[in-house]
């Protein structure tokens, strides 16, 4: 009946009083019964505590697990000690599942009474400490939910996690990643801080990884390099040997077949590991955009915030994000945003030819969003500004008003860049008048007409006069952009316009809607001079006709990557509940002996048991012999 989504809450007393049988399979099948309703019935569940309170100590280890998680699934406060009790001793437990169980009841209580707290941290500090695979990815949810600001306890733990991390289930290597970016950028230095000062100073590459003889050197340089870079190639950054550890043994996870762990060492690559390196995730995620449209839309997402920072590495991948017509609407959007990003002098005349295709798509979002790309391409690469402008002029004469009215936006945002040389194209647009009823077009031709009225001085008052005519009916945005255009031509030629402008004023007088009233008044005062006008009346053409700078275009992805990459948080571009801030790196290195782990006399074992583990282990972990600093402690 469960399975089949049928309420079966009323067969509760029936039910648990098989918990006493024998048989191990009615057991399991009881139990997975009261996990599913013991919420919902919970005086029921409360009368027959005791029975669970046995299951915890019977000798099967599903039953106990179980028994735990009926437990911790009751949610009254009465309980808490009985609860607080059972997971301290399952934390305990001979079998690593029941250890697993008791992880995963710590932030059930912990969400039920707060004021736990202090006894789950003891609690979570031995489980951390725990050395098989199966508790390392439970217990570190619980850390994250529980007192992820306790960064001490994973010191000691911090290379068990490095070591075990290829061999804990699919959703522990998530969270244990995503832990460990985070504490990895309060432990180590930044990989990257040399960069910025050596390339002020004009430093090489060499400097970056430093020789005694470029000390000497520097000696003598000090005087004429800037300061920075003098201090930057004293200190030639050396990776902690735990940093290495990290991103040594994450990196084979790029191959997982769960997308989820592939965007999770991606997000740490991308925030901890040097330039140089960060290139071998591009491969992964391009191998993820095969899979569904859900899957692809997180990954672009993420794709795109990468790209602005560090576009070299997706470049080769160009292809992969070109748009199939069988792709969602927001996933086209997505890859045309990171095609946009990726444009430079060498490709941007392919990825023009693209964006032709594009524009004869049936999807209407889409095409608005290609234009759109094509004037960001326009402003970012000067070269193809002309070639851009001309394209999206020959769209004007398209059939479809929606693509039309999107150039025409574009349009005017490009020609605010260089008005003087494109005149022609003004008065093109103001032919468009006639038929382009979307009002955000009509306004921005409107717009653009007053605003460079001094070089179309022969239309600017006949398409004051066409709209003088349609006034009553245009919407209100349009209505504000025909005062606009008005003001200005009566403050720039006001012996073919005054009368016009004052029957625009007039009709506006009377308009139903209160912004235009207003915006008509205060013209009225401001142009009009009259004995009562007040002193700002002579500075009215200052104040119209003053030079506005041209629009940047920038990608909204620019300031996504202060979110955590990968987190729900940078989906969305604002602070999900729960989300942790990723912080900023140490000026200087906290001690790393912290991570040190004292080995006891008495787990010492023979040096020829050793000589046998280490021939096992050793291979499996790492890739290369040389790495046996901290992995061997770890390993011991």
């Amino acid at each position: 009946m469960i399975a089949r989504g049928k309420n079966a809450s009323d067969l509760f007393p029936a039910v648990v009083k098989n918990v006493a049988c024998k048989n191990i399979e009615v057991k399991k099948l009881v139990y997975v019964y009261l996990v599913r309703y013991a919420e919902e019935q919970q005086d029921l569940a409360l009368l027959s505590i005791s029975t669970f309170q046995r299951g915890l100590k019977d000798p099967n280890q599903l039953i106990r697990a179980s028994a735990l998680r009926v437990l911790s699934s009751i949610r009254v406060t009465i309980i808490v000690p009985i609860m607080m009790l059972a997971i301290k001793e399952a934390a305990s437990d001979m079998s690593p599942y029941v250890r697993k169980t008791a992880a995963h009841a710590i932030p059930k209580l912990y969400s039920l009474d707060p004021e736990q707290k202090d006894q789950l941290i003891e609690v979570i500090e031995k489980l951390l400490a725990d050395k098989t695979t199966l508790v390392a990815g439970s217990v570190v949810m619980a850390f994250e939910e529980v007192c992820p600001e306790r960064i001490d306890l994973i010191h000691k733990n911090y290379r068990k996690l490095c070591n075990l991390l290829i061999d804990v289930e699919e959703w522990g290597q998530v969270v244990i990643i995503n832990m460990l970016t985070r504490y990895a950028r309060t432990q180590f230095l930044n990989p990257n801080v040399n960069e910025a000062l050596l390339e002020e100073g004009g430093g090489g590459d060499k400097t970056f990884y430093g020789s005694d003889e470029d000390e000497d050197e520097d000696e003598e340089e000090k005087e004429n390099k800037a300061e920075a870079a003098a201090m930057a190639k004293r200190k030639p950054y050396v990776m902690d040997p735990d940093h290495r550890l990290l991103l040594r043994n994450t990196k084979p996870l790029l191959q997982s077949r769960n997308a989820a762990v592939v965007m999770a060492v991606a997000q740490l690559y991308f925030h901890l590991a040097p330039k140089a390196e960060v290139g071998v995730i591009a491969k992964a995620l391009v191998r993820l955009l095969r899979s569904h449209s859900e899957v692809q839309y997180v990954v672009l997402q993420n794709v795109a915030t990468m790209t602005i920072k560090r576009r070299g590495m997706f470049e080769p991948y160009l292809k992969s994000f070109y748009i199939r017509s069988t792709d969602p609407t927001q996933i086209k959007i997505l890859k045309l945003e990171v095609l946009t990003n990726l444009a430079n002098e060498t490709n941007i005349s392919t990825i023009l030819r693209e964006f032709q295709t594009y524009i004869k798509s049936m999807d209407k979002d889409f095409v608005a969003a290609t234009i759109q790309a094509i004037g960001r391409c326009a402003t970012n690469i000067g070269e193809v500004r002309d070639t851009c402008l001309n394209g999206l002029v020959q769209l004007l004469s398209n059939r479809d008003e929606l693509v039309v009215a999107e150039s025409v936006v574009v349009i005017k945002k490009l020609l605010q860049m260089q008005p003087e040389k494109h005149s022609d194209i003004i008065k093109h647009m103001a032919k468009l008048t006639d038929n382009i009823q979307v009002p955000m077009a009509r306004a921005s031709i409107l717009w653009l007409i007053g605003e460079y009225c001094e070089h179309v001085p022969k239309i600017a008052p006949d398409v004051l006069r066409k709209m003088a005519k349609s006034f009553t009916n245009e919407e209100d945005i349009v209505k504000l952009q025909i005062l606009n255009l008005a003001a200005k031509l009566y403050l720039t030629n006001s012996k073919q316009t005054k009368l016009l402008t004052q029957y625009v004023l007039n009709l506006a007088k009377y308009d139903q809607n209160y912004d235009i009233r207003d915006r008509a008044r205060f013209i009225r005062q401001l142009i009009v001079p009259t004995e009562k006008s007040g002193a700002l009346s002579k500075y009215a053409k200052k104040l119209f006709l003053a030079l506005k700078p041209a629009p940047v275009l920038e990608s909204p992805f620019k300031d996504r990557d202060h979110f955590q990459l990968g987190s729900l948080s940078h989906l969305l571009n604002a602070k999900a509940g729960g989300y942790q801030e990723l912080p900023d790196w140490p000026e200087t290195a906290p001690d790393p002996s912290v991570r040190n782990v004292e080995v006891p006399e008495w787990t010492k074992c023979s040096s020829r048991e050793k000589r046998k583990e280490k021939k096992v282990e050793k291979p499996f972990y790492s890739d290369s012999e040389g790495d046996s600093g901290p992995t061997e402690s770890a390993d011991s």
